[in-house]
């Protein structure tokens, strides 16, 4: 198994995040979240960029589709519904179908809590009735 070169500078590691970032998150997002930035988060979105994104989303043992159902189940887990709906979104721009998502959200259900369960499949049907998730 190979992992992402650790050896590579800061800025390589911030590149292929950003890459990563866009593909799964989408330019509009980023874009968003770029535009936003200020002196007081400007080293966290840095950190995320090159840690979470160039490092971890782009280790290759996992493909994206798994990587959005760990992410989804985690957050439901967690309660963190605003990052729940943005990987809804990037869930589905992973491959994932309504389908498949529907079946994650009900497996959340037995290890997560009914309650959690509840509240993502009302995330999730807000996300998909937007129509461009």
């Amino acid at each position: 198994m190979t992992t992402p070169d650790h050896g590579s500078t800061d800025a390589e590691r911030h590149a292929q995040g950003m890459r990563v970032r866009r593909e799964v998150l989408s330019d509009a997002h980023v874009d968003r979240a770029v535009e936003r930035t200020t002196a007081l988060t400007a080293d966290f979105q840095d950190l995320i960029t090159r840690y979470a994104w160039g490092d971890i989303w782009s280790r290759p043992a996992l493909d994206r589709r798994s990587r959005s159902i760990a992410v989804l189940t985690a957050l439901i887990a967690l309660g963190h519904h605003e990052e729940l709906a943005m990987h809804l979104r990037a869930a589905l721009r992973n491959g994932l179908t309504t389908a498949e998502i529907s079946e994650v959200i009900l497996q959340s259900a037995i290890y997560c809590g009914v309650p959690a369960a509840n509240t993502a499949f009302r995330i999730a049907t807000e996300v998909f009735a937007e129509g461009d998730a």
